[in-house]
Parts: structure tokens; sequence; C-alpha cells
């Protein structure tokens, strides 16, 4: 089994929700770490169906369960898919000793259907795709730009159908049976659309056109990816600018495996600018799963003058700017955006440039060059961002 860099609490004295995309791991880890939980798997249509008819069976089977003790951990897994039960989870938290590991890959039907969402009585985590450092000595750059992040998909040897099979099932499971859209085949346009502003400005109305809907309904549909943990927004840094800059956000798909399907990628071959696309996805799933799992939580952002010069992503306030660029031999083209940020920025600590180049260097400068293996080793052993 993987090492998952997500630590949660062996024996939990606090209630927790644990979200994630579908099929990153979430009940996998669960099971592995909480063997003698009571354990309420809503993915089971009949369980599902009982509870959704009395939710406060929960109660009732937990104080049966407890006997006098009133306490003991559980999991519900799947909670989105009746959130009813989250009122009973309640009062089990107010009145009794339980502890709960909330499990689920959409919050979207909880927020939409007004759920009680506890009142922030229950930690949030996150759990991601694969990192770099999870697989470890085995990781393969190629490979996870091809395959994605998310487990299954990056182990098999036949990526390809697993892949088609998740986006329809997403559609079906997610989408369609949670009655999230009216329209399901402007929906499945749409997301072909959106993977191809994969690590791009979004152009609302462009997308609204070719999907035939209004840009209203391309911002929800947006949305709904956010939700359903499929997607995520980089917004602007905009403090103290000197010249004219971007404020609009870049959008990222949690898992490049599934925008190199939905727009039609093929093979991607290093050197390409369909890899060149994927390897700054990488980089911002790392950055992102790292801050989660540290517990830093930093603010990551990215700088782009209205020339059209940018910086992938910007930690904190200027504490560090990096930029992803897949090639394996830099020149001072690379490096425009890293300079012009000094121009408006002098006080950035440190500047990176992630690239495929095996030697790391520095130039002349100050920016440092390194390799994206170094990139991991430094990211995961807490020696880049602190």
């Amino acid at each position: 089994m993987l090492d998952r860099k997500l630590v949660l609490p062996v024996q939990p004295n606090e209630s927790f929700f644990l979200w994630g995309p579908r099929q990153s791991g979430k009940s996998m880890l669960l099971k592995s770490l909480y063997r003698e939980a009571h354990w309420f798997d809503l993915l089971k249509t009949d369980v599902s169906m009982e509870l959704m008819q009395r939710p406060s069976l929960l109660r009732e089977q937990l104080l049966y369960a407890g006997d006098q003790s009133r306490s003991g951990f559980v999991v519900i897994d799947e909670i989105q898919k009746v959130p009813m039960l989250l009122d009973e989870v309640h009062w089990l938290m107010e009145n009794t000793n339980f502890v709960f590991g909330l499990c689920g890959s959409s919050a979207r039907k909880l927020k939409s259907g007004h759920a009680n969402l506890l009142g922030g009585r229950a930690i949030r985590h996150e759990l991601f795709g694969l990192s770099a450092a999870e697989i470890g000595k085995e990781f393969d750059l190629v490979r996870m730009l091809n395959q994605g992040y998310l487990p299954r998909h990056y182990l098999s040897s036949s990526h390809t159908n697993l892949v088609r099979s998740y986006i329809s099932d997403y559609l079906q499971e997610e989408i369609a049976a949670e009655a999230l859209v009216r329209n399901l085949p402007a929906f499945s346009q749409f997301l072909r659309a959106a993977s191809l502003s994969d690590t791009k400005l979004v152009n609302y109305a462009s997308i609204a056109r070719e999907c035939g809907v209004s840009g209203p309904a391309v911002k929800e549909y947006f949305q709904i990816l956010i939700d359903t943990m499929l997607a995520k927004f980089l917004e602007a840094y905009q403090k103290k600018p000197k010249r004219r800059v971007i404020g609009a956000s870049k959008f990222f798909f949690s898992d490049v495996g599934v925008v190199n399907h939905l727009a039609r990628r093929g093979k991607l071959e290093p050197g390409s600018e369909t890899f060149g696309k994927a390897f700054e996805n990488w980089v911002f799933h790392e950055l992102t799963a790292y801050s989660a799992y540290s517990n830093l939580h930093y603010d990551l952002t990215y700088w782009r003058l209205a020339s059209g010069i940018e910086v992938d992503f910007i930690i904190n306030d200027m504490e560090l700017a990096i930029e992803a660029k897949s090639s394996s031999k830099i020149t001072s083209d690379h490096l425009r955006g890293l300079r012009a940020l000094v121009q408006d920025h002098p006080k950035v600590k440190r500047r990176i440039l992630i690239s495929r180049e095996e030697r790391s260097r520095r130039t002349e400068d100050g920016i440092e060059i390194i390799s994206n293996q170094e990139f991991v080793d430094l990211l995961w052993s807490n020696q880049l961002i602190k």
C-alpha cells in the first residue's frame, strides 16, 4: 500500500470531514486506519435508502452499539448521499462521546440543500490524487503526466479505459443522479471545453457560445467542478502593482489524466506543448497537496501583467516565486516572467524555475533552475516552503 502523506489521527478525539475527488483513495485510507470503527457505507444502496427514509436509525443503531458507553469512532462514507444524516450526527456529537469521520467527494448537495455542516465542529481534511513523494523512488513523471494522479489510474497498465469510465461514472452518478444540472448533454460538452482551459484564464463567454448555454450557466458549471472536487481556481496576486496586472483567476483540473482524455490529447511526449501544460498542472497539484498535508495552508496565487508576461505561482506575499517549464534546456526566454517580477516586486525572497534539466544551477541574477525531481525532494522535505 502507498504511504499517503495526509496524516489523520490514529485515535481521533475530534470529528472531521474528509473530502477529495472520486477514487482518490479516501475509503481505503480510512479502512486502513480505523478497522474497528462503526462503519456506514452509503454507496451500498440498501444502507443509503434505509437511512434516507429514516435518518434517526443512525442514532438508534449507534446508541445500541455503544451500549452504556455511548462512545466510539464512526465512519460515514459518501455522506453527501444522505445530507439529513448530518442533523443526527450533530445531535450525537452534542449528547454523546461518539466521534465521526465523514467522507465525501462533493459538498454541493449539502450546500444546496442547506444541510447542517456542523457549524465548524468538524475539522476539514482533503485528500488529493497521488503526489510524487507518495510514489517514492518509482515515481515516473512522464507516466504521471499521461495517466494522472488518481491511484488506480497511475498504477494501471490500461489507464485509458479507466479514465473513460471515470468520466462516464462522474456524469451519471455525481451529476445526473444528484440532479446537479438540468441539461446533461450541455454539461458533457462543457467538460471538454473546460479541459481546453486547464492552466489558463477562463473565457466564460467563449465557452458559453461553444456549449450553447448562457454565461451564468457556464459559471455555475465551473462551480460544480469545484464543489465536486474535480477542479480548483488559482487567484491572481494583485498587491501593490506598479504596472497593470491581470485580476482574473486561472483554472486547474484536479487530475491531469482527466484533462488529457477530455481534451483528446493522445500520448503526451516530452517537449510538446501539451506536455508543458500538463507539467504546469502537476506542479500546481504538488504545491496544493503539500500546502494541505503540511498544514501550512499558504497563500498560492499567480502573477501576470496585461502584456502577457507571467509567473506561474507566488507563495504567500512574495516569499517564493515559481515558474514551471517542462523544457530540458532552459533559455533566457523561459526566465522573462521571473525577471519582470523582480522589477515590480524587488523584495521577492526567492525565484525558482522548475524544469527537466538534470543539473540544478543559479543564474547571475539569482534565479534557481532546478530539476523536477529536486523540486519534489525540496518540497516534501520542508526545505522549499516553511
